[in-house]
């Protein structure tokens, strides 16, 4: 016959292993995620602390720890060359975002009207996003060039007025870039957009056009509200694409005419193997890092982290 002390060590003695085993349930995604978390340590956070470390020496074709304070930044912002990329890429970055956003969207909606072949239609605008950045500028350097493209083909049949040489004019190669982006991206962000109009109850729909709502108004103060989630998504994803704009611009024009169509991407290569000038590269790279972070943080506070009313 057994005493309630016996009983409570025999309830004891099988409650302590799974406590433990509990432990050890609770350590093991810490423990999976160890050597991710190494790896992100060492080839991220180190590397860009070693980036800004070597910005302020006198680096060259070899890194070097002769500390020079802020002279790389101090010639950096002397060189004309590096502020027309920064002028470039702004230019380029606000007329891609915008002109992605808003052909993707009106592609969006149009799809989403139930129109026949949609599938067709649909892989025929995301195809372009499969090509990389070098084959887009490569199809639009063939279209561009005035000897190859399309104005090749004007001259050919008699319309000599037609003038679509872009891509020789330095005042205005910089949007073949941006023309060039937007092909690629816009089926990108249709896919998005249609993937959020389809997530929209179509009760609103109908209690909309019971109440003689105007569609544009729909739109305009009802569904674009709801989808802003989808919208910051495709906006992260096309800045990423501004920020990797390098590709596009070395196999559309390389830079010019002359240095029309720099941005700092282009910039930064060119100084780190072209050049051989580490320090000024870094100094250079260092700038887009602290820019990038100076523009996401207050995106992510008042996304994530700032207290929001309640009911919201």
């Amino acid at each position: 016959m057994s005493t309630p002390e016996t009983s409570a060590a025999a309830v004891g003695a099988t409650v302590a292993p799974r406590g433990a085993t509990r432990k050890r349930m609770h350590f093991s995604p810490y423990l999976a995620l160890l050597p991710a978390f190494v790896i992100v340590l060492l080839a991220y956070v180190v590397t860009v602390v070693w980036n800004i470390w070597i910005s302020f020496t006198d680096s060259k074709v070899l890194p070097v720890n002769i500390f020079v304070g802020t002279k790389q930044y101090e010639r950096l912002f002397d060189t004309a060359r590096w502020l027309i990329s920064l002028q470039n890429v702004v230019v380029f970055g606000v007329l891609f975002i915008a002109g992605c956003l808003i052909l993707g969207f009106l592609l969006a909606v149009a799809l989403d009207q139930k129109v026949r072949f949609e599938n067709t239609f649909r892989t025929i605008f995301l195809y372009p996003f499969a090509m990389s950045f070098i084959v887009t500028g490569l199809v639009w350097q063939w279209i561009m060039n005035p000897t190859l493209g399309l104005q090749k083909v004007a001259d050919s049949i008699g319309f000599t007025w037609f003038r679509f040489d872009w891509i020789v004019q330095s005042d205005l190669a910089l949007y073949v870039i941006v023309l060039a982006g937007i092909w690629q991206s816009t089926g990108l962000v249709m896919a998005i957009m249609l993937a959020g109009l389809r997530g929209i109850d179509r009760e609103l729909w109908k209690a909309t056009r019971i109440d003689g709502i105007p569609s544009w108004r729909v739109y305009l103060h009802i569904v674009i509200p709801i989808l802003r989630p989808t919208i910051i998504t495709a906006s992260v994803l096309l800045a990423i694409a501004v920020v990797r704009v390098y590709e596009l611009v070395l196999a559309t024009t390389g830079g010019g005419p002359g240095i029309s169509t720099e941005v700092p991407g282009k910039f930064i290569m060119d100084y780190l193997f072209g050049r051989g000038n580490i320090g000024l590269a870094t100094g250079a790279s260092t700038v887009m890092f602290v820019t990038v972070v100076i523009v996401v943080t207050p995106w992510l506070y008042f996304e994530y982290f700032r207290e929001k009313p309640r009911g919201n």
